[in-house]
């Protein structure tokens, strides 16, 4: 029905531009007909003339006519081309200084951006499939009736079925209908029934073709944390491993030496000299493994701060009196109180004083330990003029020391303690300046 009426205005159009060549040209044929019949002219004549005028005013008005609708039909063809999607046509005769190629000209830039665009989002599309493919977390679209409209390779090895077998289902049938509730939450861990591992939902909103959609990404946590407990495990078994070896070479070798001379008949004659002195060797190794192994057990058992109202002032102030080697200053207002671990921060800041300390020793510089207070959180400072601290990523590390005689424990340590309060701790160069800064952030809670 649609088709037959824009067929019956489509001839009403082409009917009154027939109509209107008609009439354009009737009165030059009227007036022509009245001059032969009124003049002095044979009826052969008469005739003969009348019907050629007739027939060339038809002829012409209906060759107008087709003149008029032929560039009309292109251009719909055109747009209809456009609309079906094929940019290959081009309209011939576009030229911007003609009426009607102008039409022309507009209807094939319009096909040259139509085109463009849609090679864009052909591209795009394409990209984002791959990516969405590539990526190992798994990916899931669901309508408004939460019925799933899109999976990824990793969606459909999590769920053990193809695309196809999928594609259609609803959240519920699929175990995930939990993933797509408020009450989830973001980031929160969960099961999916029939699947090992805890699941961390990531969800959003979009939509396709005016539909509201949700976008539903599930991270395997479990892998990752089990990834990075091996590797923590791996860190910690080097460290004592080396640790150990250091120890338990030396130790080896002066057992044996000493085993060997003591099964000689005759033994040196500074026996006792080489005795004394390789047990001395191995008493003083078994005393700093054991104390190795004390930092490493204080490190790995440090207990949940227990937070208490302490004047920050009288901390930093006791804290700078147990530096005897400089003077320590202390700068900041008074009455300023937070809920902390008063042992924890207290070691923390010892440690930090203590490495100021040691970094300003041989220049004789100045150490400062100053405080302040934001809306929620508490900033201390630990600023020395010495050397600046070396362009390391190993400063935190456990047992990882640039100082002779370091342990490697008291960052690590004291980045423990900031961070079990909540806060944090910075370690870096002076801005403009010599020296260094440790910068702990607390909350005051």
């Amino acid at each position: 029905m649609a088709a037959k009426a824009q067929t019956a205005r489509r001839w009403r159009y082409e009917s009154r531009l027939l109509a209107f060549a008609l009439v354009a040209g009737l009165p030059a044929v009227l007036a022509t007909l009245l001059l032969l019949f009124t003049g002095d002219h044979a009826a052969r004549t008469i005739w003969t003339v009348a019907g050629a005028v007739v027939i060339w005013w038809l002829v012409v008005s209906i060759a107008l006519r087709d003149a008029s609708i032929h560039p009309v039909n292109t251009v719909a063809n055109l747009l209809a081309a456009l609309r079906e999607g094929d940019f290959s046509v081009r309209g011939r005769g576009a030229n911007p200084d003609d009426a009607l190629g102008l039409a022309l000209y507009e209807v094939n830039a319009l096909r040259d951006t139509m085109r463009e665009q849609r090679l864009g989002a052909i591209e795009a599309s394409a990209l984002l499939r791959c990516a969405m493919e590539e990526i190992d977390v798994a990916l899931f679209a669901f309508d408004d009736s939460e019925v799933l409209v899109l999976a990824n390779r990793a969606g459909e090895q999590l769920l053990n079925a193809t695309g196809e077998h999928l594609i259609g289902r609803g959240a519920g049938e699929l175990g995930l209908s939990d993933f797509l509730r408020e009450e989830a939450g973001e980031g929160m861990g969960m099961s999916i029934p029939g699947v090992e591992g805890r699941w961390v939902a990531r969800r959003s909103t979009f939509r396709q073709r005016g539909r509201p959609m949700q976008l539903l990404v599930l991270t395997d946590v479990g892998r990752v944390l089990r990834a990075e407990e091996r590797q923590a495990w791996q860190r910690i078994v080097r460290v004592i491993g080396h640790e150990i070896n250091n120890s338990l070479a030396p130790i080896s070798s002066i057992a044996a030496s000493l085993a060997d001379q003591s099964q000689r008949a005759e033994r040196p004659a500074d026996w006792d000299q080489d005795l004394h002195r390789g047990l001395g060797v191995i008493a003083a190794r078994s005393e700093a493994l054991t104390r190795f192994m004390a930092s490493f057990a204080r490190l790995a058992r440090l207990p949940a701060p227990q937070r208490t109202s302490v004047d920050v002032a009288e901390l930093v102030r006791r804290v700078a009196a147990l530096e005897t080697r400089a003077s320590v200053k202390v700068t900041g207002r008074d009455g300023v109180r937070a809920m902390l671990d008063t042992d924890q921060v207290e070691q923390a800041l010892i440690n930090l004083v203590a490495n100021a300390v040691d970094a300003t020793c041989e220049s004789g510089g100045e150490v400062s330990v100053s405080w302040e207070e934001g809306a929620n959180r508490l900033t201390i400072r630990v600023v020395d003029d010495g050397p600046g601290v070396p362009e390391s990523a190993n400063l935190f590390v456990p047992f990882f020391t640039t100082k002779p005689n370091g342990s490697g424990i008291g960052l690590a340590l004291c980045r423990q303690i900031a961070e079990g309060h909540g806060g944090s701790l910075v370690l870096r160069n002076r801005a403009g300046t010599r020296g260094a800064e440790a910068v702990m952030v607390l909350p005051k809670g």
